[in-house]
């Protein structure tokens, strides 16, 4: 079961991110003023949508690279990953932290970064990956 301390970790993993939060105390997280995840509790309005599928506790909003994503996401694991109305049109999916596995979560996260950060920072960080890869297999 992931956490929103797991999210911070992860995040805190990736270069040049941070971390806030708003007045309400919500966290969310940034790389370059740019929005990768947030704490999303769920609106009146959303609960009315989901009706009794609503899931309970902590739950993590994602950016995604494009709505082809998102809606790979929702038809492979609509158990982890949901959307409401209010997201409707947007590359983005809420995810109940307590219904996705760590490698997972990892995965979406990096994924969000991936779109979010300035190309060449992107860039960088995929061929430091690769040949931290690479050296693995030798």
């Amino acid at each position: 079961m992931a956490t929103l301390n797991t999210v911070a970790r992860i995040v805190r993993s990736l270069p040049e991110t941070s971390e806030t939060s708003s007045a309400a105390g919500l966290r969310w997280w940034v790389v370059k003023k740019k929005t990768i995840a947030w704490e999303r509790p769920l609106r009146k309005s959303d609960l009315l949508a989901l009706g009794e599928s609503a899931p309970k506790g902590t739950i993590l909003g994602v950016w995604l690279p494009d709505l082809m994503v998102k809606a790979s996401l929702l038809s492979a694991n609509s158990r982890v990953f949901f959307t409401t109305p209010h997201f409707d049109g947007y590359p983005a999916v809420l995810v109940p932290l307590a219904r996705i596995d760590q490698a997972t979560l990892r995965a979406v996260l990096v994924e969000a970064w991936l779109a979010r950060a300035p190309k060449r920072l992107a860039s960088e960080y995929l061929a430091k990956r690769a040949t931290r890869s690479g050296r693995r297999a030798s």
